[in-house]
């Protein structure tokens, strides 16, 4: 039986921001070297089509 119109703690509110930047943070690193993986396995799948082809 929690009150709906209740306020969180400072310090839990400061830890909820903190884990919320964290993952923000965590995200844009992730979609930032996507676009190298991508390349690297599409390169790696090139070259494996080359190989296949030749031999």
């Amino acid at each position: 039986m929690a009150p709906s119109s209740q306020r969180l703690d400072p310090d839990r509110c400061r830890r909820r921001l903190e884990l919320l930047a964290a993952l923000a943070h965590a995200k844009s690193a992730r979609e930032l070297t996507t676009p190298q993986r991508l390349r690297g396995m599409r390169l790696r799948e090139l070259i494996a089509t080359r190989r296949r082809l030749v031999n």
